[in-house]
């Protein structure tokens, strides 16, 4: 892999600034949002106020705990526009969620909103090791998700050159991978893996393709996908960070010189880790829920915004700015069975050690004799396709998950192409449990 690591002289002067520098520009910045937040939104003035608490009252950044916390709820009981700070007119774009759990949530955008957010995107791209000139092939879907055209205005701020292909039609995306030849591909991790298996099914060598950086978000994903990925296309694989209730992609990245966690851009966004059931804030290096709070959005302000995103804050290497380990799990989509908490990323990481296994996999919840149970379904590969190979390989796949994770599950080790492929973000767990 090439050496990609940036020139210090090419990036921002905050991302090498003191950490007394970057504390003292937070809390200045702190103190503008609580107050555009109180003054803005009836939501924030009302939670304030019942909470005995006012935007005078931050003295210092430890301060912040003592305001109420904001959750997706919050943005559904305030569909659409409800939590927006400024005149509708002056939101210049919209993004939503899917909807899928209920009504989705809105998130609106400031012209100086969408530029601080082309600016941090083309701060995370430059921290993956993209440069400007760069053709970036974006694979991310358009649309409402903010996926999409986060990664084209950061890639556009950064001076690259932009292929707006979105998701789906995989042999589309090899072709024209082969034939614009773009450094860096921006994707989801389980569909860089579609991609792969085109590649193979095509009979190219992705080695031998012009990828040299892959930007992967959207959906957790381990350092055994990351060695998977990097060895078959001999390219760097790069995690980026963000949600739409905080901004979209590029709230945080890993660097490409380290890849030892994401540094998160913290001049714009101020992080705690607290304790999920009791909402304690919990020291720096401690493992619990990840809250942001927006310091310079105008659009809509999210003070403490809880993301539901289990991980611990770490100090800065490549960057002054704190890191947060990649996420785990969250909080509120975990597995409890037969009292353990249980997350796909577990079973992901346990499938990697497999030899006869793709990294495909989906896990279904069912209910059996009045108890939960778990079937993990995974997919061979084309050398171990043999009924007996097929049967070994979920054996070691039991035992792995048994001895690592601590719970006995079903295995179903399916043909290749026998697990439902991702078109965009993977649907790791499907629930057939009957609803109560």
């Amino acid at each position: 892999m090439k050496d990609l690591t940036p020139n210090k002289s090419d990036l921002d002067p905050i991302e090498t600034a003191s950490i007394d520098e970057i504390r003292g520009l937070q809390l200045e910045r702190l103190k503008w949002s609580l107050r555009h937040a109180y003054d803005n939104v009836p939501m924030y003035r009302e939670r304030f106020d019942a909470a005995g608490v006012h935007p005078d009252d931050l003295k210092s950044l430890s301060d912040l705990a003592k305001f109420p916390f904001t959750t997706k709820t919050d943005l559904r009981d305030n569909y659409p526009f409800g939590l927006f700070a400024v005149p509708r007119d002056r939101i210049i774009r919209v993004h939503a969620s899917s909807g899928t759990t209920g009504k989705p949530t809105v998130v609106g955008y400031t012209q100086s909103d969408i530029d601080t957010w082309a600016n941090l995107v083309a701060r995370s791209m430059r921290a993956s090791g993209t440069r400007p000139g760069d053709i970036v092939h974006v694979a991310y879907g358009y649309g409402l998700f903010t996926g999409g055209l986060g990664a084209h205005y950061g890639a556009e701020n950064l001076g690259c050159t932009v292929v707006p292909i979105s998701g789906g039609m995989t042999e589309r995306q090899v072709t024209l991978i082969q034939d614009f030849k773009p450094g860096t591909i921006m994707v989801t991790p389980s569909y860089m893996l579609n991609i792969l298996e085109e590649f193979q099914r095509q009979g190219i060598d992705p080695r031998d393709c012009s990828l040299d950086v892959g930007i992967f978000g959207a959906e957790p994903w381990t350092n055994a996908m990351r060695g998977e990925v990097e060895q078959a296309f001999d390219m760097h694989a790069v995690d980026i960070y963000g949600l739409s209730e905080v901004m979209g992609p590029g709230v945080a990245n890993e660097c490409v010189e380290t890849k030892d966690g994401l540094h998160i851009w913290e001049d714009h966004f101020f992080p705690e880790i607290i304790n999920p059931e009791t909402g304690e804030v919990v020291e720096d290096g401690e493992m619990g829920e990840l809250v942001f709070t927006t310091l310079t959005k105008e659009g809509l302000p999210m003070i403490r915004y809880r993301t539901r995103d289990l991980t611990r804050l770490l100090p800065g290497t490549a960057r002054s700015m704190r890191r947060m380990e990649k996420i785990t799990g969250r909080s509120d989509d975990m597995i409890i069975l037969r009292g353990v908490n249980v997350f796909p990323t577990q079973i992901e990481e346990q499938i990697m050690k497999c030899a006869g296994l793709a990294p495909h996999f989906q896990i279904e919840l069912i209910r059996k004799e009045r108890m939960d149970a778990m079937i993990v379904h995974a997919e061979c590969t084309p050398e171990q396709a043999g009924d007996a190979a097929r049967a070994a390989s979920a054996r070691e796949l039991a035992h792995h998950i048994k001895s690592v994770v601590g719970i006995s599950t079903k295995i179903e080790v399916h043909p290749e192409g026998g697990v439902e492929r991702s078109q965009g973000k993977a649907r790791r767990v499907v629930d057939n449990r009957p609803k109560e």
